[in-house]
């Protein structure tokens, strides 16, 4: 219950401070999230570029994750990952504010897990990552970045979801390790204690889950 709270708190408290008191909106930022979308990107910050582009990664690396755990909780969990397309973490704490602790996979694996759970799938996004953040390294303009970060909502809640996004991985990473059977703290805290790029190589070397039968889940002896 104090996990649900917490997750409740951070929730909508992320939501009073987006909405009311990061910097005020701008008048092109309608503009500005059309041609970052359409890759219309003359004059923009490539460090904007990238951490947009990278909001659209941190979905994905969710969903990996997401759509396995899901499998055992009442609630709809492809509805909270699809929407964290869109709105990245404001989508994400509510489900990981009802979630159940899941520490095991029944039934078989369906196309998109499949896919998902592949390390393929990690590499590809290692990949495009690596190449999102050399290019927003190698031409961004740090101090514009700030002067946006100070004076845009869109830019300012979107430096914060994707810092919300790299803390909030570990609450997921332990289940999901425990449903393959991978017992070790050493790496659970590399992985968490390096933002981005430690869930992209957990993805990438993960053991895949093992498919539980029909069969073996009606043989199971019920539990109280």
């Amino acid at each position: 219950m104090v996990r649900k709270i917490a997750f409740g708190l951070l929730w909508l408290g992320f939501i009073i401070y987006g909405f009311f008191l990061a910097p005020p909106d701008q008048p092109d930022t309608f503009e500005l999230i059309k041609n970052l979308s359409l890759g219309q990107w003359e004059g923009i910050n490539p460090l904007v570029i990238a951490l947009f582009n990278l909001m659209g990664i941190w979905p994905l690396i969710y969903s990996a994750v997401v759509f396995i755990d899901g499998r055992g909780q009442k609630i709809p969990a492809w509805l909270f990952a699809t929407a964290s397309f869109a709105v990245g973490a404001f989508a994400l704490l509510p489900y990981l504010a009802l979630r159940e602790p899941n520490n095991q996979f029944l039934g078989k694996k369906n196309t998109l897990i499949k896919v998902l759970d592949s390390r393929v799938t990690g590499f590809v996004l290692i990949v495009a990552t690596a190449i999102l953040v050399a290019y927003g390294l190698r031409g961004g303009d740090w101090g514009s970045f700030v002067q946006e970060w100070q004076t845009n909502r869109f830019i300012h809640v979107m430096s914060i979801d994707f810092c919300l996004l790299s803390l909030l991985f570990p609450v997921l990473l332990g289940d999901d390790m425990a449903r393959r059977g991978w017992k070790n703290p050493q790496f659970f805290w590399l992985i968490t204690l390096t933002p981005l790029f430690g869930p992209l190589i957990y993805l990438s070397v993960r053991p895949p889950l093992q498919e539980v039968g029909i069969e073996s889940i009606s043989k199971q002896p019920a539990t109280n």
